[in-house]
C-alpha cells in the first residue's frame, strides 16, 4: 500500500466510486414511508427493489425501529448488500433527520494517522468546535455572542468533544490498535488495517443508523469479541449483515430474513430465529396439508355428487362454493426449503502417519529481523483437525506458507510424506484465481485429468454455481 503513489491513490478511489455509482444507476428502488415523518422508526411499506431489472424485493414491508440491533440474513447472492446500500444512499425514503453510516470499504492510504481519520469524520463537532474558537476570539463582548458561546459549548458537552480524542483512541484499541499504530501514517497499513479504520470511524461518529455489511471480515478474534461487546451498548439503530452465528447472537434484538422477495420478521438472536422459524414452518406445513387435503375430499365429493340426487347435488354446490371461498381467500403456500450446499471431500487414500513434520523449526524474514517462530515441533496426521488463531500480524498465514512450502524455514525442518497433496483456500482470492477466466475454464485449467465439460460443471456445482454463472 505504501508504494501507492497519491495521483494512483486518487485515480483508485475514483474507480471505486463509479463503480459504486454504476451500481445505484442499475438499481431501481420504490417504496413509501409509513410512519409519521418526526418519527425515530422508519417504516417503509409497498418496498420493492430491482437490479439490472431482477426483482430482488416485491411489494414488502421495511420496519426499523430505534433502540433495535437487526441481523440481515439471507442466502448469499440474494440482495443484502444491495438492500443496504440503497438504505445508505437514501433510495428509500427516510427522513433527513436520521443521519445514517454505511461502512462500504477501506480508507485510501494517505499520510493521515488512524487518530486523525478517526477524529474527522465527527464533522459536527469539528464545525462547532471551529465556530466556538472564532467567537472567543473575536473582540468585544456582546451578549448575544456570549449567549451563542454558551450555547456551542454545551453542545460541544453533549458531543463529548473535551474526550473525543480520547474515545477515538479507545475505539482504535479496541479494533488491535497500539498506541504507537494510531500515529503511524495510512498509508503503511494493509487493507485490513484500513478496513478497521473505516469501521472505527462509524462507531466513533455515533449515527442515528448504522448498516455494517460483513464487520467481522478483516478482524482478529480479540477485536471480535470487543466489537461485539461495543455494538451490544448500541441504543439507535443497527443493521448488519454477518456469516458468524455466534456475533448474530451476541449483538442482535432481531433479526430480518430475506426470503422470497420478502422481508420477514423475527424477535431475538439468531439462535431464537431458527426455533421460531422451524415452528412456523411446521404449523405452516401442517396448515398446508389440511387445506390440500380438504380441497382433496370436497372435488371428490364434487365429482361423484355433482349430479346425483337433488340433496346430493345441493350438498355439492354449497361443497363447491366452500372450495372457491377457501382458494379466494389464499391458500397456504407450501414451505420452500433454503438451498444447502453438500460438501463432498473424495477419499484420498491412506497415508501412515506423520503425514507432515515440523521439527525444530524457527523462522524470519530477513537476517535482522524478528523472529515470528522458534523451535516449532509438531506433527499432522490425515485425522488432524487444527484451528490457527492469533492476533492479526502474529505469523499464521506464515505458518501456512512454511507448511505448503510457499516459505523455507530459516532453521530446521518441514518432512512431508511423499504422496500428500495439500490444497489452500486463500484469504486473498484474487492471488489465487485467474480472473479473465470463466470459473468452468479456470477449473478445467487446474484440472486437466478431467476431459469432460459436463463432469466438471456437475462438480462446480455442487457448490452453488450452476447455469450461466459457470461460464460468466
Amino acid at each position: 500500500s505504501g508504494l501507492l503513489l497519491p495521483v494512483e491513490v486518487d485515480a483508485l478511489t475514483k474507480e471505486l466510486e463509479d463503480f459504486e455509482l454504476k451500481k445505484a444507476a442499475a438499481r431501481a428502488v420504490t417504496g413509501v414511508l409509513a410512519s409519521h415523518p418526526n418519527s425515530t422508526d422508519v417504516h417503509i411499506i409497498n418496498l420493492s427493489l430491482t437490479f439490472h431489472g431482477q426483482e430482488l424485493l416485491s411489494d414488502t414491508k421495511l420496519e426499523l425501529n430505534s433502540g433495535r440491533r437487526y441481523g440481515l440474513i439471507g442466502l448469499n447472492g440474494i440482495g443484502k448488500s444491495m438492500l443496504l446500500s440503497a438504505i445508505g444512499k437514501r433510495e428509500v425514503p427516510i427522513p433527513e433527520h436520521i443521519d445514517i453510516y454505511h461502512l462500504t470499504r477501506e480508507m485510501p492510504p494517505s499520510d493521515k494517522t488512524p487518530l486523525q481519520c478517526v477524529m474527522e469524520v465527527d464533522t459536527e463537532r469539528a464545525m462547532l468546535e471551529r465556530e466556538a474558537e472564532r467567537l472567543a476570539h473575536e473582540d468585544g463582548s456582546l451578549s448575544a455572542e456570549c449567549e451563542k458561546l454558551l450555547e456551542l459549548y454545551e453542545r460541544l458537552e453533549e458531543l463529548d468533544a473535551d474526550k473525543a480524542e480520547a474515545r477515538a483512541s479507545r475505539i482504535l484499541h479496541g479494533l488491535g490498535f497500539t498506541p504507537a499504530m494510531q500515529r503511524k501514517k495510512l498509508k503503511d497499513f494493509s487493507g485490513g488495517w484500513r478496513m478497521r479504520v473505516a469501521l472505527a470511524r462509524a462507531l466513533f461518529i455515533r449515527p442515528f443508523m448504522l448498516l455494517l455489511d460483513e464487520p467481522t471480515n478483516h478482524l482478529d478474534l480479540d477485536a471480535c469479541v470487543w466489537l461485539e461487546e461495543e455494538l451490544k451498548t448500541f441504543k439507535r439503530i443497527l443493521v448488519l449483515i454477518s456469516h458468524s452465528q455466534d456475533f448474530l447472537n451476541g449483538v442482535c434484538t432481531n433479526i430480518i430474513h430475506m426470503h422470497n422477495r420478502k422481508l420477514k420478521y423475527y424477535t431475538g438472536n439468531y439462535d431464537q430465529y431458527v426455533k421460531t422459524r422451524l415452528e412456523l414452518e411446521e404449523n405452516q406445513m401442517k396448515r398446508f396439508h389440511w387445506e390440500q387435503d380438504q380441497i382433496a375430499h370436497m372435488k371428490n365429493y364434487i365429482a361423484r355428487f355433482g349430479h346425483g340426487s337433488a340433496k346430493l347435488a345441493r350438498q355439492a354446490q354449497s361443497k363447491e362454493k366452500t372450495l372457491q371461498k377457501m382458494m379466494a381467500s389464499g391458500l397456504t403456500e407450501r414451505v420452500v426449503n433454503d438451498k444447502t450446499l453438500s460438501f463432498y471431500f473424495p477419499p484420498c487414500g491412506k497415508i501412515p502417519p506423520p503425514v507432515i513434520m515440523v521439527q525444530n523449526v524457527s523462522f524470519k524474514y530477513t537476517k535482522d529481523g524478528p523472529w515470528i517462530y522458534n523451535n516449532l515441533e509438531f506433527g499432522i496426521d490425515l485425522d488432524t483437525r487444527v484451528a490457527l488463531v492469533g492476533p492479526n500480524g502474529a505469523g499464521k498465514s506464515t505458518l501456512l506458507k512454511l507448511l505448503t512450502g510457499e516459505l523455507l524455514p530459516t532453521d530446521g525442518m518441514i518432512r512431508k510424506h511423499s504422496h500428500v497433496k495439500i490444497g489452500r483456500y486463500h484469504q486473498h482470492l484474487q492471488e489465487q484465481l485467474d480472473l479473465d477466466l470463466s470459473p468452468l475454464e479456470y477449473m478445467l485449467k487446474c484440472y486437466p485429468e478431467i476431459k469432460e465439460k459436463e463432469e466438471m460443471r456437475k462438480i462446480i456445482g455442487r457448490y452453488g454455481l450452476t447455469g450461466k454463472q459457470q461460464v460468466s
